[in-house]
């Protein structure tokens, strides 16, 4: 089942190109669309591993690796981006009735609902921007923050770095598997390392954050 989803996806980004990366991102913003193996194609698509396919905008052939790669990374974080905030109409509007009577559906039922409550209770509004750089959270985000009535301005700022951030990293992976990993290796050692850090300072922040307000509040 692993192989045919793999081989689905794979097929569908070599068919539609940009385009396909776009939907599928728009998808996995409210529903698991595989994101990882997306970017990670889509990245190696652009490295030019694959001698059949191309990346092609608006009937044009990119021919420059760079700019292909460019190309795909903004499709993932666009398509990303508008999937999350319908996501977060959708929660909006909807509320916890509509996550209860379709949470199947949505892959939402009340356990994973009480858990996304626990996570936003936890992180306050930087769980948007966690969420989105976390495995399988990302996926589980849009709908509750509109639920959780959090603000559409704050949300959208905070989606916006941690969809580029991920479209970004898993891109890279695939193209350094794609082309020769020596030709791009050097550059991308120092943009993992700046990933790496700004993550854990990050959540450092705000862990310390977190335990001097409970202090405060202890006081």
């Amino acid at each position: 089942m692993l192989a045919s989803l793999t081989g689905s996806v794979t097929s569908f980004i070599g068919n539609h190109g940009v385009y396909a990366v776009f939907g599928l991102m728009a998808l996995d913003a409210v529903f698991p669309a595989a994101s990882e193996l997306v970017m990670v194609y889509a990245g190696a698509l652009a490295s030019g591993a694959f001698a059949s396919q191309h990346v092609v905008l608006f009937g044009s052939r990119i021919s420059t690796p760079a700019w292909a790669y460019v190309t795909m990374v903004l499709a993932g974080t666009i398509g990303y981006v508008l999937g999350s905030l319908v996501g977060w109409v959708i929660g909006r509007y909807g509320g916890r009735p509509l996550a209860e009577r379709h949470g199947r559906l949505l892959h939402l039922g009340p356990e994973r609902l009480d858990r996304a409550e626990r996570w936003f209770d936890r992180w306050d509004d930087w769980a948007v921007l966690l969420g989105r750089i976390t495995p399988v959270v990302r996926s589980f985000v849009s709908i509750p923050a509109g639920i959780f009535r959090m603000p559409f301005g704050r949300y959208t700022l905070l989606t916006i770095p941690g969809s580029a951030l991920w479209c970004f990293a898993f891109a890279a992976i695939g193209w350094a598997a794609g082309a020769s990993y020596t030709h791009v290796n050097h550059a991308f050692d120092y943009v993992e390392i700046v990933i790496v850090a700004g993550v854990v300072l990050l959540v450092l922040y705000l862990v310390l954050k977190r335990r001097s307000s409970r202090l405060n509040d202890r006081a």
